[in-house]
């Protein structure tokens, strides 16, 4: 089921040339995929992402409790 705007989209792009709708779709599939690849890349990249904001973290406090 699309939504409506998705649906809007759609009929709006149905009333271009072939060749335009070649190239929307073309760009638009590009997007999606384009979108999948960073999606899949901050999911494998969080944990480490995390470990180092509670590396940093824990050495700001060391430096906190060290300088006075």
């Amino acid at each position: 089921m699309l939504s409506v705007s998705l649906e809007k989209a759609i009929a709006e792009a149905s009333k271009l040339s072939a060749d335009e709708q070649d190239a929307l779709a073309t760009w638009i599939l590009k997007e999606i995929k384009s979108e999948r690849r960073w999606k899949k890349a901050f999911s494998k990249s969080q944990n480490k992402l995390s470990q180092l904001a509670d590396e940093a973290l824990k050495e700001r406090s060391k430096r906190r409790s060290t300088d006075g």
